[in-house]
């Protein structure tokens, strides 16, 4: 078992770009309405984060690639509700997601613009608010920078939860080689079965909503 785990952490360090890609790509499809309430994305870059102490992977640039990935994800999905206005609310994929659409424009109307910065906080409405804020009418002066500072913290938490967990791991005297793909394998299936309970949560409700 430790030498498949030296393995996988090597393939890490020989293969950093995948890795690299995976993270721009979590950070992006979790901005992706309704598809994002579903990826574990966040889970996936606290993992992945967990082996820069080791030196597998660069601070600045997973922080980087966060912050990018999720403001295009949020920016098109902001357009888009911009561009097709409450019409989209009313479409595929969003019509089969009735509550989960409710809730955000609750939450819009509840906290106006600072429901953008919030939300990027709050799953699973964070997948859904800016195409939300887009098609109600959130003019864009108004989304983009209050979007990219909460996509910035957001961002550094995520990376520095994982880089402190990495770091207070081999301080305890654990080496990359027993820890690292333990914890990245343990986070992903914490966050695949939280994301996986609010998938089937929002199926029964959205079935008992149709019932009526």
């Amino acid at each position: 078992m430790a030498s498949y785990f030296q393995q996988l952490i090597g393939f890490v360090s020989l293969h950093a770009a995948l890795a690299y890609a995976a993270i721009f790509l979590a950070a992006f499809l979790e901005a992706v309405p309704i598809l994002g309430s579903l990826i574990p994305g966040s889970t996936l870059i606290i993992a992945l984060g967990a082996l820069i102490p080791s030196g597998s992977l660069g601070f600045i640039p997973v922080l980087g690639l966060a912050v990018v990935g999720a403001l295009l994800g949020d920016g098109i999905a902001y357009w888009i509700g911009h561009v097709s206005q409450r019409k989209v609310l009313t479409s595929w994929p969003m019509v089969n997601y009735r509550q989960l659409v409710a809730r955000s424009e609750d939450f819009f109307r509840r906290y106006g613009t600072l429901a953008v910065f919030l939300a990027r906080f709050v799953p699973p409405v964070r997948a859904v608010i800016p195409i939300t804020a887009g098609a109600l009418g959130m003019p864009p002066h108004r989304f983009y920078p209050v979007n990219a500072a909460a996509v910035l913290i957001w961002a550094a938490l995520h990376v520095l939860s994982g880089a402190l967990a990495g770091s207070a791991a081999e301080r305890w005297g654990m080496k990359i080689e027993h820890y690292g793909v333990p914890l990245v394998v343990g986070i992903a299936a914490v966050g695949c079965l939280a994301v996986a309970a609010q998938y089937w949560r929002q199926r029964r409700k959205t079935a008992a909503d149709s019932s009526r």
